[in-house]
């Protein structure tokens, strides 16, 4: 039977709603399931990642060492942790894609990424060539695992759990080659983005990071994250934190808007999961409109204002 260590992703104090996903992708395996959870006070993730759905046992790993998430930190302690586990999952974020190679390496093995669907333990689709093709790859068993998952093609567990928490102690070696400077990041009081159940994006039409606004205005007004094309982070108009597309962050929200976005194949491989598109452009013959689900031929600042007084 396997044995399945989830590194749990930490935002803000909280659990990163991504890990309920990978999750879903343990279960899948099938086997005893236990979160890991490192920082310097981990308390409320673990309290959330006891409930949900498949966990057996939440292991918090608090060292003064954890405050700042560097790969060269947490990846010897992850691979003290991973002794005796056939797997070794993470969140595909900028977290896990972060520390999933170190790990990988550490142990020996080729790491397995973006796992979209798991057929056995051992056997899974991931995509490839922009996921215009999906391959399907069997891992070696041993000595395990190592895996990040494609958070767009799984639907988190429920939180219907309770699983016990204990305290972990890790005694790995940490490299004093690599320390902490500072953490530049946006903030906002949005969804996350990779998280969010709604999403609109803009694009390159929006012609200015000043009527952006109009995107953020309707995001708020329903409740969505906010998301933008390459062509709208190129020009300048929005970090690129908030870029959408192969490129950029995989979603895959119940409801995501393009609002001016043509439909560059880079950016529908980063939505194509999404249960429901709708686009909204002049140009009749954007890409974006084959695979919309609904779609809307108009001037966006005209169209996209009408739109936010009906909702």
């Amino acid at each position: 039977m396997a044995k399945i260590l989830v590194i749990g992703e930490i935002s803000d104090g909280k659990l990163n709603a991504g890990t309920a996903k990978v999750l879903a992708a343990a279960n899948a395996i099938g086997g005893e399931i236990v979160v890991a959870l490192l920082g310097t006070d981990v308390s409320a993730a673990a309290e959330g990642a006891s409930k949900l759905a498949g966990v057996t046992k939440v292991l918090k790993v608090e060292r003064p060492e954890n405050a700042h998430v560097l790969a060269a930190t947490y990846a010897p302690q992850i691979v003290e942790l991973s002794k005796g586990y056939s797997h070794v999952l993470f969140p595909g974020t900028a977290f896990g894609k972060d520390i999933a190679p170190r790990v990988a390496a550490k142990l020996g093995v080729q790491q397995v990424s973006d796992i979209m669907a798991v057929h056995s333990a051992t056997s899974f689709d991931r995509p490839t060539y922009a996921g215009n093709a999906i391959l399907t790859v069997e891992a070696p068993a041993e000595p395990a695992i190592v895996a990040t998952i494609r958070l767009a093609s799984f639907t988190a567990v429920e939180a219907s759990g309770s699983a016990s928490i204990e305290a972990a102690s890790t005694t790995a070696t940490l490299p004093a080659h690599t320390r902490f400077v500072k953490l530049e990041a946006q903030k906002s009081e949005r969804p996350d983005l990779q998280a969010a159940n709604k999403v609109v994006s803009g694009g390159r039409a929006l012609g200015s990071s000043d009527n952006f606004k109009i995107i953020y205005s309707f995001a708020d007004k329903i409740g969505a994250a906010v998301g933008a094309s390459r062509a709208a982070v190129d020009s300048g108009y929005v970090p690129n934190d908030m870029q959408v597309g192969q490129t950029g962050k995989i979603i895959a929200p119940e409801l995501y808007f393009a609002i001016g976005i043509s439909g560059a194949i880079q950016h529908l491989a980063g939505i194509k999961d999404a249960r429901t598109i709708v686009a909204i452009n002049k140009d009749a013959e954007a890409p974006i409109f084959e695979i919309a689900d609904y779609g809307l031929v108009g001037d966006l600042f005209a169209v996209v204002p009408e739109l936010e007084a009906k909702v």
